[in-house]
């Protein structure tokens, strides 16, 4: 049992711990880097918080991106290991690392070119304007290292090996808090940069994420490396990586564009309502993915024994990590229910912010008590490559009934219509993936 993986032997509930917690601590530090920077810049004025809140579904998408290639090649290691399939294990580790770089440039260039005409859809007032640009025109050059490490990050938790990721990234969030204020307000020698030094204390902290995730996977005894001799483009397995990977990009870039539609609709109501929903946002966006980090735990745990033909184990797997995952989603709920005030004060809210904020992040909160069966069902369906029932869950929430229904209500209810159009499309999404998984056959 000494070589084989603890993916196939260990018990469930202990392997699923193990797996998860490290990546669950990875993705709360991956997106506090929007909030810390959020909490900060709000301390400037509330149009700079409104600025960085415009900005949130560009470097959401942004990341997303990141996610989408990681978790292709986790899907696709974890899968190559169960079968006992070393070189091309390696192989798809360099392959991944090459896509990453190659997305990684193409996208920090796009971010460049689209931020101008973007920004001018979405706000008339050219103080907000004025620090998105300043802010996206630092923030789009943190494409490449996020793109990377994630990368790296996700070949780790591939091979089961859920701890060194934490490392490199509470190395990169340490640096971020420390900076932030530092860089923002000019504090001892570093110079006063404003809504700019948000921006460069987030690449700087995903540079050094980058360069220490690196230096492990090529210095370090791992249990795969980097191929170079004999290394090729296997179009199949490039495939794979792009296929594997998309559901975990649509869960993800959906709430970019969830919160751009909802932008849109905000912004015919104030700066204010704009600012307080890219503060909201942030909140359950830490929520989301720590949650998504149990997933990240559960999806190779499901897929290496759906790939070694270990059914009950999938099964065990499927049901521990819905059951945590609901409990952690009602955590949340509670949180955004009882504590919505305090919440705010981290924002600097002002009296009209807290006035909006608070019954609002209370209808909103009721929806996350929804969210953890349907998002674990989803997740089950992608280990057992079953891509399409996956992708129509994470499309049903964030996009086909989530943006007529803002529609219908706000005509109907005005702005507290939007808020009550997230708690509506939960409850429906969560009964269309409980009669996906009636109806899906189940592995035998």
């Amino acid at each position: 049992m000494a070589n084989e993986n603890k993916m196939g032997y260990l018990p469930i509930k202990k392997l699923i711990l193990q797996m998860s917690l490290p990546p669950m601590c990875s993705m709360f530090l991956q997106y506090s880097y929007n909030l810390v920077d959020s909490m900060f810049v709000a301390n400037i004025n509330e149009n700079a918080l409104a600025a960085v809140s415009l900005s949130f579904p560009v470097t959401t998408l942004m990341i997303s991106l990141s996610i989408w290639i990681g978790v292709g090649i986790n899907v696709l290691i974890a899968g190559y290991l169960g079968e006992k399939e070393q070189d091309l294990a390696d192989c798809a580790t360099t392959l991944g690392l090459l896509v990453a770089l190659i997305v990684g440039i193409c996208i920090n260039i796009l971010a460049l070119l689209i931020m101008k005409p973007y920004f001018s859809a979405f706000t008339n007032n050219p103080a907000i304007f004025d620090y998105a640009m300043q802010y996206m025109s630092v923030c789009a050059f943190m494409q490449v290292p996020n793109m990377v490490h994630i990368a790296i990050q996700k070949v780790f938790q591939g091979t089961g090996n859920m701890i060194t990721p934490m490392w490199f990234q509470i190395a990169g969030v340490i640096f971020n808090f420390v900076f932030d204020p530092l860089l923002i307000f000019g504090i001892g020698p570093f110079p006063k940069m404003g809504i700019r030094g948000a921006a460069l204390a987030t690449v700087l902290g995903y540079a050094l994420s980058m360069v220490i995730a690196f230096l492990l996977l090529v210095f370090t005894k791992q249990k795969v490396r980097i191929k170079i001799k004999g290394f090729h483009v296997d179009s199949h397995m490039l495939k794979n990586l792009f296929s594997y990977g998309f559901p975990s990009f649509v869960m993800n870039a959906l709430g970019s564009f969830m919160l751009t539609f909802t932008n849109l609709f905000l912004t015919a109501y104030s700066d204010t309502v704009v600012a307080f929903f890219g503060a909201y946002f942030k909140v359950q966006q830490m929520i989301f993915m720590t949650v998504n980090g149990l997933i990240q735990g559960c999806l190779p745990v499901m897929r290496f024994n759906y790939s070694a033909k270990k059914p009950e184990r999938l099964k065990e797997a499927f049901h521990f990590g819905t059951q945590a995952a609901t409990v952690m989603m009602i955590g949340g709920t509670c949180l955004l229910l009882f504590l919505p005030k305090q919440i705010l004060f981290l924002f600097a809210a002002s009296e009209s912010m807290i006035k909006i904020g608070v019954p609002a992040m209370r209808i909103l909160s009721i929806g996350l008590v929804f969210c953890g069966f349907s998002i674990m069902i989803a997740t089950y369906q992608q280990a057992m490559e079953k891509i399409q029932s996956s992708m129509l869950i994470h499309i049903l929430r964030q996009g086909i009934l989530l943006v007529p229904l803002m529609w219908l209500f706000n005509h109907m209810f005005g702005i507290n219509g939007i808020w009550i159009s997230f708690p509506v499309t939960e409850i429906l999404v969560f009964i269309v993936a409980v009669l996906l998984q009636t109806v899906i056959p189940k592995p035998q």
